[in-house]
């Protein structure tokens, strides 16, 4: 049994996973990364100092993989005091572009993984503990191509709400991060992208893009003492894309082509 907290992130051998594991660590908690990449849950060990890591390699959407995850920290730590379920995958497709198989993929991974982890976690959270679930801007606002992951992280949400209400009295705070586009291996492929670009750097009033950090440290807010009566809350990480009908000056005075038909 440690003194210190103890921190379960899923999705923790990628970039965002990462992150949120050294703002954690930052605060004093020890960490358990759950993730798939041997290699990335080596370069989480790696960049956390001051406080003991535990990793175990595993995908989320498996029978088993809840509990060993919960189990792992009952055996090396004995105790859990914030299950960040972070675990995630991206390229979503229309719905009329999307097949039964993508879409168990998406809920599978983004839904049903959450709802199970937290299950699990609440036989092992305590008074003062906190759960933070990973969504996306696209849980709280129509986005184009958004099909099965918008359909996913609105179940998030949702989910999320419920904890908030069942088990806020004893103790236990959950909450929704809903981030907005941010450099990372998942963003890589579309960042250059004209498109890309326009839908979001111009439509976001921010001066500059948003980055793992600004993310992850939202998480350790809501896991720390300072954030300990916010509970059942949304908090768009996006830097008010979401919130306002901005458009960059360039945006604004761009020539608009003519229609076909006009």
């Amino acid at each position: 049994m440690t003194d210190a907290p103890v921190a379960l992130i899923t999705g923790a051998s990628g970039d965002l996973g990462r992150a949120i594991a050294v703002h954690l660590a930052r605060r004093g908690c020890n960490i358990i990364g759950s993730g798939r990449s041997t290699e990335g849950l080596a370069r989480l060990t790696s960049a956390i100092e001051g406080v003991r890591v535990a990793t175990i390699q595993q995908d989320v959407t498996t029978q088993e993989a809840p509990f060993d995850a919960i189990d792992l920290a009952r055996r090396e730590f004995g105790r859990l005091d914030f299950m960040i379920n972070n675990a995630g995958i991206g390229k979503p497709k229309a719905v009329h572009e999307t097949t039964d198989e993508e879409l168990d993929e998406f809920l599978n991974v983004h839904l049903r993984a959450t709802f199970r982890y937290c299950r699990e976690a609440l036989g092992l959270l305590g008074p003062e503990s906190a759960i933070v679930n990973i969504a996306s801007t696209f849980a709280v606002i129509g986005g184009m191509r958004g099909g099965a992951y918008s359909a996913a992280k609105g179940g998030v949400v949702g989910l999320t709400r419920h904890l908030a209400a069942q088990y806020g009295a004893r103790g236990v705070r959950s909450n929704v991060v809903a981030p907005g586009v941010f450099r990372s291996a998942m963003t890589d492929y579309a960042w250059k992208m004209e498109r890309f670009k326009r839908m979001n750097f111009e439509m976001t009033p921010a001066p500059r893009a948003g980055t793992v950090d600004d993310v992850a440290g939202t998480v350790a807010f809501l896991c720390s003492p300072e954030g300990s009566f916010i509970n059942g809350q949304v908090i768009a990480v996006d830097g008010g894309w979401s919130a306002t009908k901005y458009l960059s000056d360039e945006a604004v005075n761009a020539q608009r082509a003519p229609h076909a038909d006009s």
